[in-house]
């Protein structure tokens, strides 16, 4: 079953442009920004990632800031910081250069087993298992197993077993392959059986389940938050505060609060800043989906009576990571002018 994997992968691998060389920094750049994104997304961040940090002592070097402005529009903004700060160790504790050992990458900010085994595999070529959703949805068909993906235990077992297929084969190949096999042939729905290399290895594919696994059930509590959200302007300047921590730490945005009423805006924002508002007009709702959240922004236009530290002009703006969210925010703003 491995070799027939390998040679498939071999054969149709997908293209991309952290493929072209075994590079641990950019496999490891790939695969964090690779997390809750799809490659089609990643491939112009990558691109333009690697064209202003080619190498970790230049992302290292760089401001903060500048990190999270390539970042903006990809989400998770924690990973943006991660890198950075993951950067800097390399630097300091390896000089620079991307440790080889597993359980030294495993001990990176930011990484997680799946990439400490991406990495390994693939830039090292040792055999460690890097196993994410392509994977455990592929084991589960591959040995009928019944266990919900969703379990540390269940993901743990299927582990074991790739640990012991990886053995003694091409793991950069035998864990590509898997991760390409799970995108293009066995898919979470209505899997391309017929065109799978390991068909005849398959026993959901032998017994007809392959429309039933794996099961997949994950318990989620989603949060719904509404925030009035408000544009406060000076002029031809606009407030944005920088978020010191929390869901997108080090980026900038309006000021929002969890109230019901623009009003109940006006005097929290005097209490916290001591500064009067006007409010101007209600501008637009605009619902905002994270992972396990979502929000709802009530958008409303104040007006200051003087300028305060924070303001920037739209061309100041420009230079600002903003998350996507505030982003839709000040589109809106700016359409309803």
């Amino acid at each position: 079953m491995q070799e027939k994997l390998i040679r498939w992968y071999q054969d149709n691998h997908r293209d991309f442009p952290w493929r072209e060389n075994d590079d641990p920094y950019r496999i490891w750049i790939s695969e964090i920004m690779l997390q809750q994104t799809t490659t089609e997304a990643v491939i112009p961040y990558f691109e333009r990632f690697m064209k202003v940090f080619p190498d970790v002592i230049a992302l290292g070097k760089a401001p903060l800031d500048d990190v999270y402005k390539l970042w903006e529009g990809l989400g998770y903004y924690r990973r943006a910081k991660h890198l950075h700060e993951t950067a800097l160790l390399i630097k300091e504790k390896y000089d620079g250069h991307f440790p080889r050992d597993y359980q030294d990458i495993l001990s990176l900010k930011g990484i997680g087993q799946y990439t400490a085994g991406a990495i390994s595999s693939i830039a090292f070529h040792q055999c460690v298992p890097a196993v994410d959703g392509n994977v455990l949805r592929i084991i589960s068909r591959l040995y009928l197993l019944d266990d919900n993906i969703a379990l540390n235990k269940t993901q743990k077992k299927i582990y074991q077993i790739v640990e012991k297929l990886i053995q003694h084969q091409d793991a950069s190949s035998f864990n590509q392959g898997l991760m390409d096999l799970g995108a293009m042939i066995c898919r979470p729905l209505h899997p391309h059986c017929q065109l799978c290399p390991i068909q005849d290895d398959c026993q959901a594919y032998q017994h007809h389940q392959q429309d039933v696994l794996p099961v997949n059930i994950k318990k989620i509590r989603h949060q719904d938050i509404h925030y009035i959200t408000g544009v406060i302007t000076y002029q031809e300047k606009f407030l944005l505060l920088k978020n010191k921590e929390g869901l997108l730490e080090n980026l900038y945005g309006f000021v929002q609060y969890d109230l019901e009423s623009p009003y109940s805006f006006v005097e929290r924002f005097h209490d916290e800043y001591g500064q009067d508002l006007q409010i101007n007009c209600f501008i637009k709702d605009i619902k905002h989906v994270f992972t396990h959240r979502t929000w709802y922004m009530h958008i409303y236009h104040f007006e200051l009576t003087q300028e305060m530290a924070g303001m920037y002009s739209l061309e100041q703006i420009a230079q600002l990571p903003i998350s996507t969210a505030h982003q839709k925010v000040l589109k809106a703003f700016l359409k309803y002018q």
